[in-house]
């Protein structure tokens, strides 16, 4: 079999299972078999399959089928032009959560200390203190999770500060120009609606807030006055069903905003301690 049959019978597969990204997905999930760039499928298109790159492309395709994100069966994820190691203790990081970053450089671009509550992958900290001079720190209640943060950390060259506890209570008063976060907001009364890619594979301590979505956004308002400096900034990703309880938190700060993604929706919650 060659490269380009390959990718078409790929393709059928996800087309009769009813998956989006067809083409895609098959290309990315043969790519990594192969171990090559995309660049190389079409110049090689007429190549044929290697017995072992059929194993692991069909191991793929198969693992796919059944459910499994393709950025946990490559173990790679883009995230703000930076490729980033993910595993299932981690949650994907999507593309939405770069206007957190985009808050963040625009708002508070001459941050001198940032913490990055819940991790994870530490996508958001490792793209600021790429981008910024500031001294960043990178807390999550989960080791497995700092592990891989700490590994995209090296790989990627940024200097990070990683710290195990439970929010943010290892961390002094008044410490912080900028507390960022992408809590958990999905509600768990919601748990049977959600897709299933991210329903039986991410990890629940990063999805669910509470019955309402809300928990941690509950801790995480009053904790964050705590830990910033006067004027400093508090920047959180939002879900749909928490936009009006959250503001509603912030009431009592300065200069709260409500940033929209590309498709109209809030998804950045923005305030400044007074």
């Amino acid at each position: 079999m060659d490269v380009r049959t390959a990718l078409q019978q790929g393709q059928t597969l996800l087309e009769e299972a009813r998956f989006g990204s067809l083409r895609l997905t098959a290309e990315v999930l043969l790519m990594h078999a192969i171990g090559c760039e995309r660049s190389w499928l079409y110049a090689h298109s007429g190549d044929e399959l290697r017995e072992v790159w059929w194993i692991h492309y069909g191991r793929y395709l198969h693992e796919r089928l059944k459910g499994k994100p393709t950025q946990y069966i490559t173990g790679h994820q883009e995230f703000y032009g930076r490729e980033f190691r993910v595993t299932p203790d981690v949650l994907i990081p999507r593309p939405e959560t770069e206007h957190l970053i985009e808050a963040a450089l625009g708002h508070a671009s001459q941050a001198a200390t940032v913490l990055d509550v819940g991790t994870g992958s530490r996508a958001i900290a490792s793209t600021l203190a790429l981008e910024t001079n500031a001294r960043v720190f990178a807390a999550d209640i989960s080791l497995a999770a700092l592990r891989v943060a700490s590994e995209n950390a090296w790989a990627l060259g940024a200097k990070l500060d990683f710290v195990a506890c439970d929010l943010s209570d290892a961390f002094q008063a008044g410490a912080f120009d900028l507390v960022i976060s992408n809590p958990p907001y999905v509600p768990a009364l919601d748990r049977s609606t959600i897709q299933r890619e991210v329903r039986d594979y991410e990890p629940p301590v990063a999805l669910y807030g509470g019955d309402d979505g809300l928990d941690v956004y509950r801790r995480l308002v009053p904790e964050a006055r705590r830990l910033l400096k006067p004027g400093g900034w508090l920047m959180m990703e939002l879900g749909y069903a928490v936009v009006d309880s959250v503001r509603a938190m912030l009431a009592d700060w300065r200069e709260v905003e409500i940033g929209a993604d590309l498709a109209g929706l809030p998804r950045v919650a923005m305030a400044r301690r007074a």
